[in-house]
């Protein structure tokens, strides 16, 4: 049987000073008419640059194909010049892709209807009012809503899950017979994610498009996905069905990455297991496996045999896996395996009458300006009348989708915004309207883990200087010796080298430089730090090892964390209690295990409903709830009930009147009328 895309042995190689990296080593697989297939593993496994290898996208040079076939309905792309007609066709016209950033891959300075038309007069060669016509559908297809006015704005104009939607009308405008969605939901909230990938597999049954999911989150996988290619190192280590993989995983890099990845279904003492060390150098690789370093159940023979093949796993048919030993789940590991339990702290009704933080009706107002003369039209109320205790020793989860305030209300309790109206009452004093003079107390006892490691460290700076700087800011009465070894130990507590001390950011990794913001965070030993999305951007395994990092931290140094982040699998593992925001207030407020067995609002409801599991057979037996709509503007908010205009079970009562946050059982606070 023909495959609509087969690729066989495909190599891509970028040369280097140092010599040549083999991005793509021999990578074959192939796609289907109306399937689902996914590619897995780490940043820098080769899952993007193996797509636009077959769509001949390398940048020539450095990079080169300099092996094997890509065929696409029985011809062979490569033999296609890149810059020629025949490639032009194929691209955007064959085959449609969904890039991970749309407001990059979105002209700024064009409508959405031009860029939208563009595409369709290029590829179908329709005339301006069919090629208007077309947009104009496929604008109502991926759920915008009056998409013939929706067609004039510009970008900007959008949030982020309806230029998603934007990339893949798009995509979809020359009816492709294969979407290729490279990392398209991993910078999205829960929902948002949810709505667009439904949307995606509706437009697979509906037209047999073959669609390709570049990913890095198992959950997606097991909800979405027929077939599972894993990467690693530039090569494909394991293939089968979902089901296979997720049951059986025959290749000690499979079993590594599950065992990282928190669940919903988890039970709450279970530890993340990280993959330990760091992916081999690329550059003149050695003819043997690239995963010897790291693997767990590595022998010494397995370094004296050549690079392992993808062979048949015993007794699965369409399951393969690239391994010279026969591995399992349950195979014993050669090195030692870190703890698979942890504690789960228990807060006894005393500890609850110390708490570290207690916001009291925090409303921070944002003027909107506009007009001839500038000026105010209006207020954006990022947040709105929150109220909450964090105790000491503990992990305060923060839960939402983007643009809720989780972010504002973490940058206002840090005194990084000046509070509109509220109290921000921090180790029994009141901050809130602390001068900087007064305030510099305080702010040494709390620090901010910021969501993008490299963006938030002076890239000129070496990593021993960043970390020593608050030391020096908040005039510690410490040598430049005693600084110095207060770095040193720094650098071990979390677990870098301190002979890296003298590195500049960009010679880290992405896990290593977040463990340099942590770094720095601790350097003034403060007992309260706020995470805000710490996590989000970096890949399972070093989520694993972060996540473990912070657990470990707390334990030793008794600190206390605000963890702000949106997925909610991770809040539920590392959480203590957890707050959801929407549009500004809070609507529930309880300890972790009455939140996510027994949510009473529907907007958490619908949160835990979104959020897939890795695993196939519980995901076949869930029914996918999305939740409808957009988030409303901040500008013009429903009246009553913010919720009321996406909630499915809305009345007039809560159309009226917004709710009051209000205790329904011990320690469970809902702002639902109907809870």
């Amino acid at each position: 049987m023909s495959h609509l895309l087969e690729v066989k042995n495909l190599q891509t190689e970028f040369k280097q000073s140092k010599g040549i990296l083999k991005a793509v080593n021999g990578v074959s697989y192939h796609v289907d008419e109306g399937e689902i297939i996914a590619f897995v593993g780490e940043s820098g496994s080769g899952k993007s640059v193996t797509q636009y290898s077959s769509l001949q996208l390398i940048p020539t040079p450095p990079g080169e194909i300099t092996g094997g076939e890509i065929l696409f309905e029985g011809h062979d792309l490569l033999k296609y010049k890149p810059t020629g007609e025949e490639m032009r066709k194929v691209r955007g016209g064959k085959i449609g892709v969904v890039f991970q950033e749309p407001m990059t891959s979105l002209n700024p300075v064009l409508t959405i209807g031009r860029q939208l038309e563009e595409s369709i007069r290029l590829h179908l060669k329709l005339d301006h009012a069919a090629s208007h016509a077309r947009a104009v559908e496929l604008l109502g297809k991926v759920g915008i809503s009056d998409p013939e006015s929706r067609l004039k704005e510009y970008p900007h104009e959008f949030s982020g899950g309806m230029r998603q939607r934007i990339m893949i009308a798009i995509a979809l405008s020359c009816e492709p017979k294969l979407l290729i969605a490279d990392e398209a939901t991993t910078a999205l909230d829960v929902t948002t994610q949810a709505q667009i990938l439904e949307l995606m597999k509706n437009i697979v049954k509906e037209t047999k498009t073959a669609l390709i999911l570049v990913t890095h989150n198992l959950s997606i996988v097991a909800r979405y996905a027929d077939r599972v290619y894993v990467m690693y190192a530039g090569e494909i280590v394991e293939n089968g069905t979902t089901e296979e993989i997720f049951k059986s995983p025959s290749h000690p890099y499979t079993i590594g990455l599950m065992n990282a990845v928190p669940s919903l279904t988890d039970p709450k003492d279970r530890k993340l297991v990280p993959i330990e060390g760091f992916v081999t150098n690329l550059v003149n690789r050695k003819d043997q496996c690239a995963f010897l370093n790291r693997c767990p159940y590595a022998e010494e023979s397995c370094g004296t045999l050549p690079d392992p093949l993808l062979k048949p796993v015993e007794g699965e048919d369409n399951h393969f896996a690239a391994c010279h030993r026969k591995i399992t789940k349950e195979a014993k590991r050669t090195k030692a395996a870190v703890d698979s339990t942890r504690e789960v702290k228990a807060f006894t009704e005393e500890a609850k009458k110390d708490p570290i933080l207690k916001v009291e009706h925090l409303k921070m107002y944002f003027p909107v300006y506009g007009g001839m003369l500038h000026k105010e039209v209006g207020q954006i109320k990022a947040v709105d009348d929150v109220s909450f205790e964090v105790y000491r020793g503990e992990t305060f989860g923060l839960v939402g989708e983007s643009g809720c305030g989780k972010s504002t209300v973490a940058r206002t309790v840090l005194r990084l915004n000046h509070a509109t109206d509220g109290k921000i009452i921090f180790d029994g004093n009141d901050i809130t309207h602390l001068n900087d003079t007064e305030l510099l107390p305080s702010r040494r006892n709390m620090s901010m883990i910021f969501q993008d490691p490299f963006g938030s460290l002076d890239p000129r700076q070496r990593a021993g200087d960043i970390v020593m700087e608050p030391m020096k800011n908040f005039k510690l009465k410490m040598t430049r010796e005693e600084m110095d070894h207060r770095v040193e130990e720094l650098f071990r507590v979390v677990g870098l080298d301190p002979a890296y001390r003298d590195r500049v950011p960009h010679e880290f990794s992405g896990g290593q430089r977040q463990r340099l913001v942590i770094a720095r965070s601790l350097s003034t030993d403060p007992s309260f730090i706020v995470c805000d999305e710490a996590i989000s951007a970096l890949d399972v395994s070093i989520q694993a090892q972060v996540i473990n990092l912070l657990e470990e931290l707390q334990q030793q140094l008794g600190l206390t964390y605000l963890f702000i982040a949106h997925d909610l699998s991770v809040v539920r593992h590392i959480s203590d209690r957890v707050g959801v925001m929407y549009m500004g207030r809070l609507v529930e407020l309880a300890d972790w295990k009455s939140l996510y067995d027994h949510p009473m609002h529907p907007y958490t409801q619908a949160l835990l409903d979104s959020v897939p599991v890795p695993d196939p057979d519980v995901e076949a037996g869930r029914e996918t709830k999305i939740i409808k709509g957009e988030v409303p503007s901040m500008m013009h908010r429903p009246s009553g009930c913010a919720f009321s205009s996406r909630c499915p079970h809305a009345t007039e009562a809560c159309r009226r009147e917004a709710p009051p946050l209000v205790e329904k059982e011990p320690g469970h606070r809902v702002a639902c009328i109907l809870a």
